[in-house]
């Protein structure tokens, strides 16, 4: 049986995927800090999908642990899936460096040190794919998200050297660019319909990509073209917006 391992199971995003890869008949091994908000999910899943499905401690921000976390898991994960992320408060960081550093931290430290450790056991045995879930807001900094932009940046970045090395081992990474997404943590915001993708539409789009090897994906098309009109907006016209 294929085995799915997901770090940061405990968002809205990541439980759709793992509702998604589990219905497929993949086994589950659902990763987090909070391992008792992974219960229910874990119930629910071995019930619905009759899967196996583990539970397992894991936290970004202490990447001394990452080595023996993955080393721990049996079986080892055929598909790794990045999730987990710290949106942050832009205000506070500006002036707060601890703000700053857990922003950096999660988005980006965190998620490279474990999947580095991903990427070596899968060199080594031949076979493994790489998810990892970036952002819209890598593609260009913005006055009011910049911190969390940028370690989205550099994820974005290093997903795709990641993903030149492994191409010649034979393996797969894909890069994930949700844009808007329904969830907890949006719900209070005014959040444009055409642009906004739901948990479902997240999971079943990786789902396809994993299946079909696609590199990267924006699971609301319109995203990419968005984005190519921002990047390309110049520089001395850019920097007097206020986005």
């Amino acid at each position: 049986m294929t085995t799915v391992l997901i770090l940061g199971a405990g968002s809205d995003i990541a439980v759709a995927i793992a509702r998604k890869f589990a219905a497929e008949g993949y086994g589950i091994q659902l990763a987090a800090r909070n391992t008792a908000r992974l219960i229910p999910l874990q119930s629910d899943l071995t019930i619905r999908s009759s899967i196996p499905c583990t539970i397992h401690e894991f936290d970004a921000e202490r990447p001394g642990t990452h080595a023996a976390f993955f080393s721990s898991l049996s079986p080892v994960p055929d598909i790794t899936i990045c999730i987990f992320g710290y949106l942050g408060d832009q205000q506070k960081a500006q002036s707060d460096w601890k703000e700053c550093e857990r922003i950096i931290m999660v988005n980006y430290t965190g998620a490279v040190s474990i999947l580095n450790l991903a990427a070596e056991k899968y060199i080594a045995q031949g076979k493994g794919t790489i998810v990892g879930i970036s952002s819209v807001a890598g593609e260009r900094g913005r006055m009011s998200n910049y911190f969390y932009g940028s370690a989205k940046a550099g994820f974005t970045a290093y997903l795709s050297g990641l993903r030149n090395r492994l191409h010649h081992q034979g393996l797969h990474v894909l890069t994930v660019q949700p844009g808007f997404v329904y969830t907890k943590m949006t719900e209070n915001m005014p959040l444009p319909k055409p642009l906004t993708a739901t948990p479902e539409m997240v999971a079943n789009a990786v789902f396809r990509a994993v299946a079909n090897k696609k590199n990267t994906i924006f699971v609301k098309g319109m995203w990419r073209w968005i984005m190519l009109l921002i990047r390309n907006i110049p520089e001395p016209v850019f920097k007097k917006m206020k986005l």
